[in-house]
Formats: C-alpha cells, sequence, structure tokens
C-alpha cells in the first residue's frame, strides 16, 4: 500500500518585514522503482499463502503527480492521480511484516492508472501568530496560523494525516518493511491500493495536537469496493500528539492513537470450530476491531533520531484490511550522512517484532487462511524482522538509490519455515 512522502517540517517564523509571497499553486512528483530478491530458504511445508522459497527477483513501480491550489482564505485543494505496477514477492503474501511498502494484493503486475488522492482542506486560525510551511508533496508555501482548527474531507490515505513519524513512516525514503511504516496493529481504512474517502478533523496548537477521522471501508476484506453506509460499515480514528524541545535544542514527540473499526467481519474462533476454517463463512455485520497505538521518537543529535512504536488490537475478528497483525513492537534510528560529508545520504536501522491473538493463531493452525499468511499448519512464534537499508543521494535532494537489507526470522509466525534474507534495490526520484 502506499504511504505518502513525509511533508517536511521546516518553518520560518514571519516578521512584519517579510515580503515572501504565499504559493497560490504547485505540482510536485514522484516515481518508485523497487527490484527485490531473496535466495532460497528451508519451507519443509507450505500452503496457498505462503512466502514461495524459489521465485525470480520481483520489481515493483508507482509514480504519483502531486497537484495543489489554494481556493480562498484557508482552503487548499489536492488532487493526485498515480500509477502503479509490478508487484512483490509471492504476491506480498506469507510475510505478515511484508517485505515491500510499494507493493499491494491486486492480483495483477500491469500497470495501471487511477486517482490516488482528492480532497479539500480547510484551515480556520486560532491564533494571530503565523509561520511558514514549507513548498511540498500536498502542501503549499502559505503563511499558516501557530494555531489552528482544520477539516478535511475527500479521497485520501489516513496514514498521512496518523501515526506519523519522521524515522519510519515512508516507504519511498525510509524502511520498506511494512510493520515498519507504521503501527503494525492498527488495521486502518483502505481499499487494496491504501486509499479511502473520509474526513478528518484537526486542532493543532504549537507542538500539541489532537485529530479525529471518520472512514469508508471495503466490503470484504482486502476489496477495492467500498462500503459506503455508515449503518453496516465504519472506521474511526482518534490521536494525540505532543512534542518537546530539550535545553539542547533536540526535539521529541509523543502520539497515541486508537482505532475501532465495525465491518461485516468473520470470527477467528467461530471458524476454527468448523471441519475446514474458512473466516469467510463467519461474517456478520457490526463486528468490530478495536486498537491502539503508541509512538515516540527522540533526536539524539542534530543529524540523528531513534523511535519506538507499540501497537495492538483485540485480535478476535477477522482482519479486514492492512495486514495480520495483532501486536507489534519496533524500534530503530535513523541518521543523516553529515558525518562523512554526505549530508543527504541516509542511514537507516530497525528491529521490529509481529505477533498474533489465540483465536488467530488456532485457526491457522488448523488450516485457515487470512488474506497474507497462512501456511496450511502452523508452528507459532514471533514474527521477527530486523531491516538495514542505506540512502545515496545521486542527484542533489531529487535522485536517491537505496540497497535494503531484511532478515525475517519465522516468516508468517511459523518457526517451521524460514530464515529469510531480502535483498532489495530502490530508485526514487522526485521534484
Amino acid at each position: 500500500m502506499v504511504w505518502v512522502s513525509l511533508c517536511h517540517s521546516a518553518i520560518a517564523q514571519i516578521t512584519a518585514t517579510d515580503t515572501i509571497r504565499q504559493q497560490r499553486w504547485n505540482i510536485h512528483f514522484q516515481s518508485t522503482v523497487i527490484g527485490q530478491w531473496h535466495p532460497a530458504f528451508a519451507d519443509p511445508y507450505s500452503g496457498q499463502n505462503s512466502l514461495r522459497s524459489h521465485e525470480g527477483a520481483k520489481v515493483s513501480i508507482t509514480t504519483t503527480l502531486f497537484a495543489g491550489v489554494r481556493l480562498w482564505k484557508g482552503a487548499e485543494f489536492y488532487f493526485n492521480p498515480e500509477i502503479s505496477g509490478g508487484e512483490g514477492l509471492s504476491q506480498a503474501l506469507g510475510v505478515a511484516g511484508a517485505l515491500n511498502g510499494e507493493t499491494f494484493r491486486v492480483g495483477s503486475a500491469t500497470p495501471k492508472v487511477y486517482v490516488a488522492r482528492l480532497f479539500l482542506r480547510q484551515y480556520i486560525a486560532l491564533s494571530k501568530e503565523y509561520e511558514w510551511v514549507d513548498n511540498d508533496f500536498n502542501q503549499l508555501h502559505v503563511k499558516r496560523p501557530v494555531s489552528y482548527l482544520s477539516f478535511l474531507v475527500g479521497r485520501i490515505n489516513i496514514a498521512d494525516y496518523f501515526d506519523n513519524n519522521s524515522v519510519a513512516h515512508d516507504a519511498r525514503r525510509q524502511f520498506l518493511n511494512w510493520s515498519l511504516m507504521g503501527a503494525g496493529a492498527w488495521d486502518y481504512p483502505a481499499n487494496t491500493r491504501g486509499y479511502t474517502y473520509g474526513f478528518v478533523a484537526e486542532w493543532k496548537h504549537k507542538q500539541w495536537g489532537l485529530r479525529y477521522s471518520f472512514a469508508t471501508l471495503p466490503k470484504s476484506a482486502n476489496a477495492s469496493n467500498m462500503n459506503y453506509d455508515p449503518r453496516l460499515a465504519l472506521a474511526h480514528v482518534l490521536e494525540a500528539e505532543g512534542g518537546w524541545k530539550l535545553k539542547n535544542g533536540l526535539t521529541g514527540t509523543v502520539r497515541l492513537l486508537g482505532f475501532l473499526n465495525v465491518a461485516n467481519m468473520g470470527s477467528y474462533q467461530l471458524a476454527t470450530l468448523m471441519d475446514t476454517p474458512d473466516i469467510t463463512a463467519t461474517r456478520k455485520y457490526s463486528r468490530s476491531k478495536a486498537g491502539f497505538g503508541i509512538n515516540a521518537e527522540q533526536q539524539v543529535t542534530p543529524e540523528a533520531t531513534v523511535f519506538a512504536r507499540y501497537s495492538w488490537n483485540d485480535g478476535q475478528n477477522e482482519t479486514w484490511v492492512f495486514t495480520e497483525i495483532d501486536n507489534s513492537f519496533s524500534a530503530g534510528a535513523m541518521t543523516s550522512g553529515r558525518y562523512w560529508k554526505r549530508p543527504l545520504d541516509n542511514i537507516g536501522l530497525s528491529v521490529v517484532t509481529n505477533g498474533i491473538s489465540k483465536a488467530h493463531r488456532d485457526y491457522l493452525a488448523k488450516g485457515g487462511y487470512g488474506f497474507i499468511i497462512g501456511d496450511g499448519r502452523l508452528n507459532y512464534a514471533q514474527e521477527f524482522i530486523t531491516e538495514l537499508y542505506y540512502s545515496f543521494a545521486v542527484y542533489k535532494d531529487y535522485i536517491f538509490i537505496t540497497p535494503d537489507y531484511q532478515f525475517v526470522l519465522n516468516p508468517g509466525y511459523n518457526k517451521d519455515r524460514g530464515p529469510v534474507n531480502a535483498f532489495a534495490v530502490r530508485l526514487h526520484a522526485e521534484f
């Protein structure tokens, strides 16, 4: 699923002598190509959703146009057409922390053009103090109040506004693994490609913030067709954010997230009672999935930042959208190459451990399948992943080449299979 590149956060305080003109409109572009491969690994048995031990290299590509325009005071409109193609290893199956955040489970490698985002956002000033925000993806270079309310409606990727993190959030510039892009246990509302229709309200006061969203969910798990009847299916997300600055000027942030999804979900417990477990045969409207996430980051030097995330959901009903993770903990660090006179380069190292509830593991152990994992049986263990990348700035801050390595222990929570060593090279261009 596509997660939008992080908007830069640099700002400049406005004074009475400022003569910089606000942007009326902007256009940006990104393209990301990822080639990924893994050597053979131990697989004494496999199922329809297993990561295949023997397969060739896979290539994915996404290309996005970001267009924005200022309409009236505080109002901005954005439009993002996108094309994506290619595929992930084993069609992005077999590892709950899937290996390439730029791939989807769409069943076809043929490139396709679609509308990624189309939304209107209105800002309402709550203070007389303003600051400049940078010209960036889906962000105009404008004066914005330090304290504000904002309301957004349209077609969006909800992860653009929740569970942000400057170290681990963007598969186009940072870590590739799905469970490092965000809170693994947050079954965030989206279609197969990562987008939904929704409403986002935000209150922001300097380093503090509170945001809420409701959004549509698919009619069935991991589907493209959305359910637009809020009486039958709806996702709610609430997040609080607080920041600080230490005496040495280094900054930190913590974010607390809670979510509730209601949809036509199946029950793991009921499906496990069947002779041939099938979660789809137990689906019922009004079933829910609830959970929370804690996300913190801290600068340790002006160039280096560390982070940690923990997320959990109740794990009783069917995973509906993102991936089959019911609890997840990740931690890591990123630093720029300024120390070795390569200031536009970045290097990152992270570890993540993913798990599932007892009801979920019992279902898989009896031969059940979700939409991303299932080996036909299960010798359960936590899934452990570590990832290391180095991003080389090839041409200014426009073109980057990134070699990436991931080590996966117990893929799909199965200690009978693996370990897996996955290698990738990513080419990313933007302007």
